[in-house]
C-alpha cells in the first residue's frame, strides 16, 4: 500500500543498526551526518515502522484465530483482530496524510499571504482589508503566530495592499490554495442608492522557507530607501524608512514602509523576497512534475477567479470544485475550515488517489 515508503524505510533502518556500530561511532562527523539524515526520515518512517508492525501482528492473531478450536476464545481473538486493523487504519490515514503533506509541500510551518485590491475601487480596497481581516481571525483562532509585515492603507481604511506572514502547525496546509482571485458581490458603504456592486482583490500565498533554502547573494540586489508612504503619520513621511530590494538575476521587486526602522523594513523585505523565490522554483517544479493533476484544484495563479462572497445572500462559492456554502457571516469572521477541508481533502484524492 505504501510503496513509496520501502526505499526510505530501508534506508532509515539501515541508519539505525550503523548507529549502533562501533566502526561508525568512532567517527563523530559520520555520526551527525546519519543523525541528520536519521531525523529527516523518522517522521514519516515511524509511523511507516508502526504500520508494518501492526500488520505483522494482525496476520500472528488471524492464524492463532483459525487454529483455535474454543468458540470463546476464537471470539476473542477475532475481537483482538478488529481492535487491530482499526489501529492500523487510523496509523495509515495518519501515513496518508504525511506523505501528502511531503508531495505536496504542503509541511511548511509559516508562510507569506499577499493581498492586493482588484477592480473596483475603494470597495476593492475595503474588500482586501477584509479579507485581511478575515485571516487574522482565522489563524488567532487556530492559535497561529500572525505579524503584519506591510501595508498600504487608503483613505477610506482600505487596503491597496498588504502583507503579512503567519507561522504554526498546519498552517501552510490550510492556507495553501487561497491563491487566485477573490470577487465580493455587495452593496458598498459608499453606495447611496443600494446597488449591489462586483469587486475583487487578490491572494497569494507565499510558503515561508528556512534560510538554508535560498541562498541570495549580496550582488544580486539592489537596496534602495525610500520615504514610507500612507495617509496621516509624519514620521513615514519625513524619514527615508522605507526599503525597495530588487532580486536583479529574477526582476523581483520587494517594497517594504510599514516599521519606522529601515533595518526591520529590510528584514521584513527580505524574507518576502525570499518567500517569492521559493514559490518561484517551487512552481517550476510543481508544472513540470504535475501540471495535469494541479489544474483540476487551480495552479493558485492571481488572474483566476477562486471564489466569490455574496453578502445579500450570504453565500460563499469556490469555483474550483464547485463548493457552495450559506454561511458567508461566519466564514467572513474567520471560520474558514470547512472551506480549507474541503479543498485539502480534494487535492488530496486527486493526489494519492487510492493509496
Amino acid at each position: 500500500m505504501f510503496e513509496k515508503l520501502q526505499a526510505d524505510y530501508h534506508r532509515f533502518q539501515e541508519i539505525e543498526r550503523s548507529l549502533v556500530d562501533p566502526d561508525v561511532t568512532a567517527d563523530a562527523s559520520r555520526v551527525a551526518s546519519l543523525a541528520r539524515e536519521r531525523g529527516a526520515l523518522a517522521k514519516l518512517c515511524v509511523p511507516y515502522g508502526r504500520y508494518l508492525e501492526l500488520g505483522r501482528q494482525i496476520d500472528e492473531a488471524e492464524a492463532l484465530a483459525e487454529s483455535e478450536s474454543d468458540p470463546e476464545m476464537r471470539s476473542y481473538a477475532e475481537g483482538e483482530i478488529a481492535g487491530l486493523r482499526d489501529k492500523q487504519a487510523e496509523v495509515g490515514e495518519s501515513l496518508r496524510d504525511l506523505l501528502y503533506d511531503r508531495q505536496a509541500g504542503a509541511d511548511h510551518a509559516a508562510l507569506i499571504m499577499e493581498i492586493r485590491a482588484g477592480t473596483g475601487g475603494d470597495e476593492a480596497a475595503l474588500f482586501a482589508r477584509d479579507l485581511y481581516e478575515m485571516y487574522r481571525r482565522f489563524a488567532e483562532a487556530q492559535g497561529w503566530k500572525f505579524e503584519l509585515l506591510d501595508m498600504e492603507a487608503t483613505e477610506l481604511g482600505g487596503f491597496r495592499e498588504v502583507s503579512f506572514s503567519v507561522k504554526g502547525e498546519a498552517a501552510f496546509r490550510n492556507l495553501q490554495f487561497e491563491s487566485g482571485g477573490h470577487r465580493v458581490q455587495r452593496v458598498p458603504e459608499t453606495e447611496a442608492q443600494g446597488r449591489i456592486h462586483t469587486s475583487a482583490a487578490t491572494v497569494a500565498v507565499l510558503p515561508e522557507p528556512e534560510d538554508v533554502e535560498i541562498d541570495i547573494r549580496t550582488e544580486d540586489l539592489q537596496i534602495d530607501v525610500m520615504r514610507s508612504g500612507g495617509p496621516g503619520g509624519q514620521h513615514q513621511n519625513k524619514t527615508e524608512s522605507g526599503v525597495r530590494i530588487t532580486h536583479l538575476p529574477s526582476g523581483l521587486v520587494v517594497n517594504c514602509r510599514d516599521e519606522r526602522s529601515q533595518h526591520k523594513n529590510k528584514a521584513k523585505a527580505m524574507r518576502i523576497l525570499r518567500s517569492r523565490l521559493y514559490e518561484q522554483i517551487q512552481e517550476n517544479a510543481r508544472s513540470q512534475r504535475d501540471q495535469a493533476r494541479r489544474s483540476l484544484i487551480g495552479s493558485g495563479d492571481r488572474s483566476q477567479r477562486i471564489r466569490t462572497y455574496n453578502f445579500p445572500q450570504n453565500r460563499v462559492t469556490d469555483h474550483r470544485i464547485n463548493l457552495t456554502l450559506y454561511n458567508l457571516d461566519q466564514v467572513i469572521q474567520g471560520s474558514l475550515l470547512p472551506l480549507t477541508r474541503a479543498l485539502i481533502d480534494h487535492d488530496r484524492r486527486e493526489s494519492l488517489g487510492d493509496l
